[in-house]
Formats: C-alpha cells, sequence, structure tokens
C-alpha cells in the first residue's frame, strides 16, 4: 500500500502549511487567484479564506496564536490575527527593502527568522513562470532576525542563491536551503546568541532527476534529527540524515512540492503541499516532529 494520502484538495499553489493545537491547519495560497491565508479544519474539507494579502508565501505562529505572514508580491512582513486583521509590520532593513520575503521560523530566543530570496517575484518568475535563464539571474538573497515585539531587524547572511526554507535543528543551529543550487546550509549557534558563517550541510537534488528547475524549497527537522526537505520540480521531499546524507526519498504526486509540517505531538506524519496538483499530501514516518519554537 502506498505511503501517501490526501489531507486537503483544490487549494491554489499551496504553501507554507502551520498545524494548530486544535488539529486544524494554516496554509497560503499563492495563485493569483486567490491569494490568501486559509484555514482549514482538522477533517481536511471545511475551508475559510482568513485574509487576502497578495501572495503570502512563509507563515509563523507565535504563542499569542498571532500568525506572521512572509509576503512576497509586495514584499514585507505581515502580522495577522485568525479574524483577519493584517497590519504589515515591515518592509525592509533599514534602507534596504525587501526582495521576496519568502519562509519564517521562530527561534529558541523567541525571534523571528526569514529568508528573503533576493530578487522580486515578477523578476523570477514574469507571467508567474520561472524565467528561462534563472541560474544567470541576478540574485542577492538574505537571511534576517526579527524581534516581533519592537520589530528590530538585522540582516544575518546575503549573497545566497534564492535562500528559502528555513528551521532549527536539535542543537540550536540554524539551517536555511537555497534553492538554484540544492544546498542546505548550516549556521551553527554560539555561546553568545550570534551565529557561526555559512557552511556546507548537505545537498538534495538527485542528478537523476529529470527537469530543469530543482531545488529545496520547506523544510521541518524530526525529533530523530533527520531533515524532511520538499524539493520544488524533483517530486519527492527528500530525507537528510543528522551528518547531512541523504537517506530517503518520500515521492509526492506532482512534481511541486513546495513545503512540509509534522502534525501535532503524537501523530508521526509529515504534511507536504504540492503545487502542480493542489493539494496537502500525508507521509507516515517513523518519528514526530522537533517542537517548533513559538
Amino acid at each position: 500500500m502506498e505511503n501517501r494520502r490526501v489531507f486537503a484538495a483544490d487549494l491554489s499553489v499551496p504553501e507554507g502549511p502551520v498545524a494548530l493545537p486544535d488539529g486544524s491547519w494554516l496554509v497560503v495560497e499563492m495563485g493569483p487567484d486567490r491569494g490568501c491565508v486559509t484555514h482549514i479544519e482538522e477533517d481536511g474539507q471545511t475551508k475559510r479564506v482568513i485574509a487576502r494579502t497578495g501572495r503570502p508565501n512563509g507563515l509563523a505562529v507565535d504563542r499569542e496564536g498571532v500568525i506572521w505572514v512572509a509576503e512576497s508580491q509586495e514584499p514585507s512582513l505581515i502580522r495577522l490575527t485568525m479574524d483577519g486583521r493584517a497590519e504589515v509590520v515591515l518592509t525592509g532593513c533599514g534602507d534596504e527593502g525587501f526582495l521576496f520575503p519568502n519562509d519564517i521560523c521562530f527561534g529558541p530566543d523567541g525571534l523571528l527568522y526569514m529568508t528573503d530570496s533576493g530578487i522580486l517575484f515578477e523578476d523570477w518568475a514574469p507571467g508567474g513562470e520561472v524565467r528561462a535563464d534563472y541560474m544567470d539571474a541576478e540574485i542577492d538573497g538574505r537571511v534576517y532576525r526579527i524581534d516581533p515585539e519592537g520589530l528590530e531587524i538585522e540582516k544575518l547572511d546575503s549573497g545566497l542563491r534564492f535562500p528559502n526554507g528555513i528551521a532549527f535543528g536539535p542543537d540550536d543551529d540554524l539551517y536555511v536551503n537555497e534553492t538554484v543550487t540544492g544546498m542546505v546550509y548550516r549556521y551553527r549557534k554560539k555561546t553568545d546568541g550570534t551565529f557561526s558563517g555559512r557552511e556546507d550541510f548537505g545537498n538534495v537534488v538527485d542528478p537523476k532527476a529529470p527537469g530543469e528547475l530543482k531545488g529545496p524549497d520547506g523544510m521541518a527537522f524530526g525529533e530523530d534529527g533527520r531533515l524532511y526537505v520538499a524539493v520544488f520540480g524533483q517530486g519527492d521531499v527528500t530525507v537528510l540524515s543528522s551528518e547531512g546524507e541523504v537517506v530517503d526519498r518520500l515521492r509526492t504526486a506532482g512534481k511541486l512540492p513546495t513545503n512540509v509540517a509534522f502534525g501535532l505531538p503524537g501523530d508521526k506524519k509529515i504534511y507536504v503541499t504540492e503545487d502542480e496538483i493542489g493539494h496537502i499530501e500525508v507521509f507516515k514516518v517513523n518519528t514526530e516532529g522537533l517542537k517548533l519554537y513559538s
């Protein structure tokens, strides 16, 4: 029996899945016909639009239940409540405007970490299709750290080739992936709360996989220390060991998985957003998710 089922369907370019304590889910729908943050009940059938923001991408939820949205069409960070009140809180770092806010997560310090893919969406995908010369595109991807209370922001790194997924590992080190090269990088946490420089951790691209653009998108850690990475264009969730080696590839129904999230504690499943078919797939795995910070 195939280890895959559909949790929710009829979604328009879904991304950013987040499990809520009551078993329901948040997801973004990036398609131009929707451009919204959507709430999906535990049955996977009942849905409601919380807010339309343009082209929301990454999501994170804090301990108060406030939703933080990386908005990529009008590049910004948005604070959103479950009743639909949306507020743009940041549009850049100093005099450097955001270009493509992509994914976000909270760290063990209670701060928010965000990737900016480093190129405007309309320049990356004119007309909704990724440009043919993406390997030669001018990209200055960045990683930011943000205080969600005072909204102070600092840039941790720049010059990446389309940084995308971001997550903290069991070691409290920060992991960021790079779609164009397939790399997952690690930033080691120092005792003073700062991070070491970028270092290679692993690569998720299968050189034998067909197609043009294929690279890592959203990702999540299991309690077992393995990193589950949605590989856009490759049609799988690639699993990396704690040493960064490829140990498994879970095939998705479509070729365009965008993100992965674990279910609630006790639920040894991953939920994968997939753009080509427009649904959320569920896979049984042998671990619970590493507890997310809020």
